[in-house]
């Protein structure tokens, strides 16, 4: 009788996998959008599996993405230099000129950032017009959008993968630390990420037109390199579905629609006919140099960084197919011949093999595939569930759905350590320029007087961005420090300040060195102690003859922290066993003395 019983509950669990993966065939499946919207609650009810609804996971997604742009940090200069400074300037006539935008490369399109700032310049001419608070509203602003694109990729999953893996998913796109710090940045990577999150949503609804169409604009607007993950859904669309003609059609259809706007605007900035996703591809594959110049890193680095931002997670997305092949051989489940699992998840494994490969690595290379990441362990950690449900010993198997919430809460809360070590140890910059906001101008009511200017010598890499100046009289200038490397300059404050050519911008990473004014000139100051201080970068709150510590904030000093300790917040050992320095607002006391 036991035996018996056993074989019943074999059998009834092997049917109920079954019907959580097995859709329906093409053949049943109506195109109309009110037929699309039965489907997804027939698919639900069928595997009586229960999976937050579109407003109850939007509310919750959009409740992390805010935490986010509130306390994430800004961990890449890059952020600040190519996408924050010249919306800067769009929007006040004031920003920093990296390389990129010279006209003579053209490599960043200012179409992507019209698109950022539009919304930035109704906000600040109907809402606030302080600076900070346009910064924070756009944060915002990205947040709503990569949450209203996660949900449309949330509720794909829910009707092809059944609610399980529906609700595994939302949990990792909600508190991943990856997408804690991928979701608000205004990144050309997290604008692909947003594009391709909805792209995967309509290719699992069959929204072929919408799919191609997301691509476009991962490719196009955001990032060339973002095809690459198409490349499946290609195949998929075009060979498998056999639906050559409208994949064509729509190719070009979406080709005209992005790239006549965005030829048009980059041109009329620049002064000439400007291709920037060409000139961008044209500088990393054609170029000896291309973007080695800033730096390479071990094949190792993405295996690390993926650890860093998904942990647990993210070995589970690496093993994910063959978890969900042999989960299949020991339940028998149907696989999916519309969906298949390896269709899914080979763009990701894809996006991988080529850029481990790539001598350049850097962690935004990564945001394209985050909602990948969280769907493919979500797959893996539903396999093992329905493999230990079958376990001989019933008690076991019974209780192989705490083995699931074991996993998401393991995962969870090693992400929710990270986030927290990051804002701890990295917010200081953040903080001393909040700080800034407070000081009155030392010019204020002499319209004759030079601007108030705030210097940054090593620190040039941290700073947030203009958004955090108290208004038009105040400017960033760089002294000199032991970085070798090109500095970017100011925009020119003319109508025509994008189109002029520079003679001091070059595409080899070379130190310009009309970039630097003398430290005795600049009213404030920003820099961290250092234990190695000296050189040109001497320890400036040491020369208290010379400089007032206005405020000072902790910094984590990585060299002398633990390794885990200082990549993983764990209450009372990080404070006890992980070194901070010290990170000052400075203010040049010669010069104050001649403004008061």
């Amino acid at each position: 009788m036991a035996g018996q019983s056993r074989g019943r509950h074999r059998t009834n669990v092997q049917q109920q996998a079954a019907r959580k993966e097995t859709l329906p065939t093409p053949k049943n499946i109506n195109k109309s959008t009110k037929s699309s919207t039965v489907e997804i609650t027939s698919i639900s009810s069928s595997s009586r599996v229960w999976a937050p609804g579109t407003y109850t996971a939007l509310k919750v997604l959009m409740s992390a993405r805010f935490i986010s742009a509130i306390f994430g940090i800004i961990s890449d200069c890059d952020e600040t230099y190519n996408y924050w400074e010249p919306s800067h300037y769009l929007l006040y006539g004031s920003g920093f000129q990296t390389w990129e935008y010279s006209p003579q490369f053209a490599l960043r399109s200012y179409f992507y950032l019209m698109l950022h700032a539009a919304p930035a310049w109704l906000y600040d001419a109907i809402i606030s017009n302080k600076r900070v608070m346009v910064f924070f509203f756009m944060k915002c602003l990205l947040g709503a959008l990569s949450s209203a694109c996660d949900i449309y990729f949330y509720r794909g999953v829910v009707l092809v993968y059944g609610g399980c893996v529906g609700r595994i998913t939302l949990c990792l796109l909600v508190f991943s630390a990856g997408l804690f710090a991928a979701a608000n940045a205004f990144l050309p990577s997290s604008f692909a990420m947003y594009a391709v999150s909805c792209g995967i949503g309509a290719w699992l609804h069959r929204k072929y037109k919408l799919t191609i169409l997301c691509f476009a604009v991962a490719s196009f607007i955001a990032w060339p390199f973002a095809a690459l993950i198409g490349v499946p859904i290609a195949y998929d669309i075009v060979v498998r579905k056999g639906n050559l003609t409208l994949f064509v059609k729509w190719s070009l259809i979406s080709t005209i629609i992005i790239m006549g706007p965005m030829i048009t605007v980059d041109s009329s900035y620049y002064g000439r006919l400007v291709v920037a996703p060409a000139n961008l591809l044209l500088y990393n594959l054609f170029t000896s140099h291309g973007p080695n110049l800033y730096g390479t890193e071990p094949w190792t680095y993405y295996f690390v960084n993926g650890f860093l931002n998904f942990n647990v997670a993210f070995l589970l997305a690496l093993a994910a197919l063959p978890i969900y092949v042999a989960s299949r051989a020991i339940t028998g489940a149907t696989r999916s011949a519309y969906f298949p699992v390896s269709l899914v998840l080979s763009p990701l494994y894809l996006w991988l093999l080529v850029f481990v490969v790539q001598p350049h690595k850097e962690e935004r290379f990564l945001f394209p595939v985050y909602p990948l990441i969280c769907l493919a362990a979500a797959i893996a950690i539903d396999s093992i569930e329905k493999a230990v449900a079958l376990f001989p010993w019933r008690a076991v198997g019974q209780k192989a759905c705490w083995l699931t919430v074991l996993l998401l809460a393991l995962s969870s809360t090693i992400s929710v350590s990270r986030i927290i070590a990051q804002y701890r140890g990295y917010s200081a910059p953040m903080h001393v320029f909040m700080e800034l906001l407070k000081i009155e101008d030392p010019s204020l009511g002499n319209e004759s007087a030079a601007k108030t200017r705030v210097c940054l010598g090593k620190e040039w890499h941290r700073f947030p961005s203009s958004f955090f100046l108290p208004g038009d009289r105040w400017e960033v200038q760089f002294i000199k420090s032991e970085f070798k490397g090109q500095l970017p300059q100011h925009f020119l404050n003319t109508i025509d300040g994008p189109s002029v050519l520079h003679d001091n911008f070059n595409d080899l990473n070379q130190e310009e060195t009309d970039r630097y004014v003398k430290p005795q000139s600049c009213h404030y100051l920003v820099d961290m102690d250092s234990p190695n201080a000296g050189g040109l970068e001497p320890q400036y709150s040491a020369q208290t003859d010379k400089w007032k510590t206005v405020i000072s904030f902790p910094f984590l000093d990585a060299a002398r922290s633990p390794r885990w300790l200082r990549a993983f917040y764990v209450p009372f050992y990080t404070e006890r066993h992980c070194a901070y320095n010290s990170y000052n607002l400075l203010q040049n006391i010669a010069l104050v003395k001649q403004t008061t």
